[in-house]
């Protein structure tokens, strides 16, 4: 019989380009089958029922944009060890794609976005938090590069909406979250930073189970190797 799961969730937040991304790719591929993983951006608004000239003008770098009700439901889900059934986003059209997809918690859920410790109902969901502070002319290169390759976007386009909407907006509701935050990482990341995230995360993965001496160690310099750079990328 299998033990029953416990997930613990884990919010990554940080502005647009800060390395949300980056970081929660290498957190999975250290903990494996262990951990699952969820990103903000899956839950814009549906905006198939507006013309696409409309739809280039919406402030999509406001929280409002969000379907916050269901990211509240499915995080509820994973508490519970549920299976949920996720939306899935076009960025290109700024719609929703047909069918849901199937989603399995697992012991430990990395959750990635821009504002995942804004509001106190989502918030209180997550059992550890990690905020990741960059500097804006970094954050802009990594969106520019994200932007116009797999968004379709023109470079133009893309430092306009930067300088706009992204860079207010993450003043007035992404900065601010760092309070909240277990964790902040700042760039360049040092050995201790590593050194302490990794033992809060061993921690966190063994409050509801027993897992041998060696994995600790394990893990560790796993954490250690995978995490050095010394700037995170996206």
């Amino acid at each position: 019989m299998n033990p029953i799961i416990t997930p613990r969730l884990v919010a990554i937040a940080g502005g647009s380009g800060s390395g949300k991304s980056w970081l929660t790719d290498r957190l999975q591929k250290i903990f494996g089958d262990k951990a699952a993983r969820l990103s903000l951006d899956d839950f814009y608004l549906d905006r198939s029922h507006l013309p696409p000239s409309r739809r280039e003008q919406i402030n999509y770098d406001h929280p409002r944009g969000i379907d916050w009700a269901r990211v509240e439901q499915v995080l509820q889900d994973c508490r519970a060890a549920r299976p949920s059934g996720l939306p899935r986003y076009d960025f290109k059209t700024h719609t929703r794609l047909a069918g849901e997809k199937t989603w399995y918690p697992k012991a430990l859920i990395f959750v990635e976005g821009l504002w995942l410790l804004l509001y106190p109902a989502i918030r209180r969901l997550f059992h550890f938090s990690i905020f990741i502070d960059c500097p804006a002319s970094l954050r802009l290169q990594r969106r520019l590069d994200r932007d116009t390759a797999d968004r379709g976007r023109s470079g133009s386009s893309v430092r306009r909406q930067f300088q706009e909407t992204v860079s207010p907006m993450h003043e007035k509701f992404v900065a601010p979250q760092a309070q909240w935050a277990n964790v902040i990482l700042r760039q360049p990341l040092r050995d201790a930073e590593i050194c302490g995230l990794s033992d809060q995360l061993w921690r966190l993965l063994t409050s509801t189970a027993v897992y041998p001496a060696w994995m600790r160690d394990a893990f560790v310099n796993e954490t250690r190797t995978l995490l050095k750079p010394a700037i995170i990328h996206e």
